[in-house]
């Protein structure tokens, strides 16, 4: 197939999204041949090619030495229904102190696959979900989502917040529930097998086979938008169509994945909105983390509240920050963020544990580079207003570091300060910046609630 095929899919997959945004209630009866040849390829190429392999070992250089007859191959087997995704390979990547979150890691053939429906569901829901849905979502981001919760807390009258987390949500999404919502805009059963193959696929730990009954494939490019369709029906539309509606007062939902909060006004209608929390998610067979699920008080009457009342004025965490009552410079009530005590800690380990594996492996020129990757992305995601301490600390913490280990690489020259500086001014790290401007100015006055 030519460029020109390509083109016709992608033309198709924008038809999709101009009936999915025109009818609510259209049904797909055709989408799993867009699944060309043409169409896996463009797939391939937007892989990242230096991710680990699966458990076929193959890499993405390698798969792509006999591109065109593996393609082939592929796109025969999905038209036949013969192809079947091998499972995963799980591991552990360090999630807290003594706490490790697993992830699946596909085979390239699966990723290929897993791209294509991916861009075909997209098209689809991309039209259906929420304003206050903003993982995984294209031209949306976790820093919209905190410059939405700023907004609302400082344009709104929001006293009191809901702290709610699913509890092990990607690892217990009932799969029948999920094809039964996929079910409502789709009836290509060549696409819904497809996706079903993908959930009962399971993964390989420590060399052996594990079957999957519930979940999502945490690792896998297919998970996000699964879990954004199931939370978009048993979250985001219950909450738009039925909280809203019987609340009163202010109250809002911004949610990231699996991650959300709700901005509330009144205490006893966060109290119920929590309390309907618990049963919307019983029903869909998820429950609520009894530890990290909560509602308090937040706000611009926080800080003199909780001086009344001989207390902590009450903070929360959400998308790796720390969010607390601050007061700006004029003397009135802002939204503050830090960089999370928990996220700070984990992100300083991890740094620790990787100097010291590469110190001796390649020349420090080599590793270098990776270093600046390294800071150029937490001063990406943590480079948010009011951050600069944090950002600040974590360079001159990860600069600690790197004078220590330079100064255990066995027999070699010991590296003091001055000679760290020198080379810093040879080959420069990134320096801590605020990249995203999230401010509201604010000086009214909200109802206390």
């Amino acid at each position: 197939m030519s460029d020109t095929e390509l083109s016709k899919t992608w033309a198709k997959l924008s038809s999709i999204s101009e009936c999915s945004r025109k009818d609510p209630s259209f049904e797909f009866m055709s989408l799993a041949h867009h699944l060309n040849v043409e169409f896996l390829r463009d797939c391939y190429q937007s892989l990242n090619r230096n991710k680990a392999v699966g458990v076929d070992k193959v890499s993405w250089q390698e798969y792509g030495q006999d591109l065109d007859v593996n393609l082939e191959d592929l796109e025969l087997r999905l038209k036949q229904k013969s192809y079947k995704p091998l499972p995963a390979r799980r591991v552990y990547i360090p999630k807290g102190k003594n706490e490790f979150r697993p992830l699946g890691i596909p085979t390239i053939e699966s990723k290929i696959v897993e791209r294509g429906i991916t861009r075909i569901l997209q098209s689809i829901y991309e039209m259906d979900f929420l304003d206050c849905s903003y993982g995984f979502r294209p031209k949306r981001s976790a820093h919209q989502a905190l410059n939405t919760v700023d907004n609302a807390i400082m344009k709104n009258p929001v006293n009191h917040i809901v702290e709610a987390d699913i509890k092990g949500f990607f690892d217990n999404v009932n799969h029948d529930m999920l094809i039964d919502f996929m079910s409502i805009r789709i009836k290509d059963s060549s696409l819904i097998f497809l996706v079903k193959r993908f959930l009962k696929a399971g993964y390989v730990d420590d060399g052996l086979l594990v079957a999957s009954d519930r979940g999502t494939p945490q690792g896998g490019i297919l998970s996000p938008i699964l879990a954004n369709i199931f939370l978009h029906y048993v979250l985001d539309i219950w909450y738009e169509q039925e909280v809203k509606v019987h609340v009163k007062g202010y109250c809002e939902l911004v949610r990231y994945a699996d991650d959300y909060v709700c901005l509330v006004q009144h205490k006893a209608e966060a109290n119920r909105i929590r309390e309907g929390l618990e049963n919307r998610f019983s029903k869909y067979g998820l429950t609520l983390h009894p530890e990290k699920t909560r509602v308090f008080s937040f706000g611009r009457f926080e800080r003199e509240n909780a001086h009344k009342q001989n207390r902590r004025a009450n903070t929360f965490t959400f998308l790796g920050f720390t969010h607390y009552c601050d007061i700006g410079r004029k003397g009135y009530f802002k939204v503050g963020r830090k960089t999370a005590k928990k996220k700070f800690k984990a992100k300083i380990k991890a740094m620790n544990i990787w100097l010291k594996s590469i110190r001796n492996l390649i020349p420090t020129k080599e590793w270098w580079q990776t270093l600046r990757a390294k800071l150029r992305g937490h001063f990406q995601y943590y480079g948010v207003s009011g951050n600069s301490r944090s950002i600040q600390q974590y360079y001159f913490l990860v600069l600690g570091l790197v004078h220590k280990w330079l100064n255990r690489r066995s027999q070699k020259k010991k590296m003091s300060w001055s000679k760290l500086y020198k080379y810093l001014t040879l080959y420069p790290l990134p320096q801590p910046k605020i990249i995203h401007k999230i401010y509201t100015s604010s000086n009214h006055s909200c109802e206390l609630g």
